[in-house]
């Protein structure tokens, strides 16, 4: 069914790995699964302020986790560390890979979800593929 799956990881809730990694390997047995992580983009005001190896580190940090992750599940699972706004960077990678679908997770919406909206709400709304949100 599907060839090839997205798996955005919020390493600050790395918990919710192992039920979206379940999911997609449901959903697509033989799939290839593609463990992606964003790193939010800094402005370039904020960015003046603090040290310049932060984003750096933070991609570091991220790789190490999501070749972990990756290591653990065997298979045909690579991984991604991605820059940028998290909606439009997996959003992006879903399209650069041709991915089928994209699992994510999704959490309590707060206030400020419905203001400007979650990053799973924009990846249902913008997705070329299907999405299969796990809650």
């Amino acid at each position: 069914m599907y060839k090839t799956i997205i798996v955005p990881i919020d390493l600050g809730h790395v918990e919710r790995a192992a039920a979206m990694i379940a999911a997609a390997r449901t959903i697509g047995p033989k799939a290839k699964l593609i463990l992606v992580n964003a790193v939010e983009t800094i402005p370039a005001y904020v960015e003046a302020e603090i040290a310049v190896s932060y984003i750096p580190e933070l991609k570091t940090r991220a790789h190490e986790k999501l070749k972990e992750l990756a290591e653990a599940e065997g298979g045909d699972v690579t991984f991604e560390v991605i820059e940028g706004q998290a909606g439009s960077a997996i959003l992006d990678i879903a399209e650069k890979r041709k991915a089928d679908c994209i699992v994510i997770a999704s959490h309590k919406p707060g206030w400020q979800d419905y203001l400007i909206g979650s990053t799973a709400a924009r990846v249902v709304r913008h997705a070329k593929c299907s999405v299969m949100v796990v809650r």
